[in-house]
């Protein structure tokens, strides 16, 4: 049987590193979209470097929710300057970073208005496009349009099953932080292995004095460009699951 892996995350706003890492560790990639929106989570929003030092917030506004609501389900405020306000946190990267113009063309054809009405459908557009950018040919899965079977969903790691049982993988990947959510046993029980990928190291030069950590890979962009960021996509170590719980 041919190696499949897979992985599977929420649908974030231009998230960090470690997230297109584990896109491109993957055969296929599911966006899981159908979990419960967190609000001041990362659905809407990522941190990019301030004017003058520091860390700033990009978001994408949000019409009201229910508490319970989907990512999904989740829709764009009513707001047309939001783009415009998001573009102009990022103008003064202008004067430091080298790759600015490649990155904020990248950017604005991200979040140019189009069809999307929810956060879900928005950051899908951005992961496919930032995917295409950085080379990365992994299969991208929006859970909500593909029509998975949950029925057999009992506990958090139900998921990431289900989706690899219908997927028919045969390995999943999993950030070393989130490889408690899943039972080994029971997804070798299915014939499916699990692996952890380390998070990313890499410090690169912003322009300051000191290094911000963990920002949105906005900010990887613009400071290593679209080719520079592709060459740090393979240099996390996939680890293999030796015994139980350990990595």
């Amino acid at each position: 049987m041919t190696m499949k892996r897979m992985a599977g995350m929420q649908p974030y706003f231009f998230p960090y590193l470690g997230y297109w890492q584990l896109i491109d560790a993957v055969d296929c990639f599911v966006l899981f979209d159908e979990a419960q929106y967190i609000k001041q989570g990362w659905v809407n929003r990522n941190r990019v470097l301030k004017q003058g030092g520091g860390w700033q917030y990009i978001q994408v506004p949000v019409a009201k929710h229910s508490t319970k609501t989907m990512i999904c389900e989740v829709l764009i405020a009513p707001d047309n300057d939001w783009q415009h306000r998001l573009l102009n946190k990022l103008a003064h990267y202008k004067a430091v970073a080298p790759h600015f113009a490649e990155t904020i063309e990248l950017v604005e054809a991200c979040v140019r208005p189009g069809p999307e009405r929810s956060i879900g459908a928005l950051n899908a557009r951005v992961v496919r496009l930032v995917c295409e950018a950085l080379s990365i040919r992994s299969e991208i899965i929006v859970s909500s349009e593909h029509g998975f079977d949950y029925t057999d969903v009992a506990e958090a790691g139900d998921w990431a099953l289900a989706h690899a049982l219908q997927l028919g993988a045969t390995e999943i990947i999993n950030p070393l932080n989130g490889i408690a959510l899943q039972t080994t046993d029971k997804l070798a029980s299915h014939g499916i292995g699990l692996s952890a990928l380390h998070p990313p190291t890499e410090v690169y030069a912003q322009g300051g004095e000191s290094f911000e950590p963990a920002l949105s890979i906005i900010d990887v962009m613009m400071f290593n460009g679209i080719a520079g960021t592709a060459k740090l996509l393979p240099k996390r170590f996939i680890a293999a699951h030796q015994r139980e719980g350990v990595f």
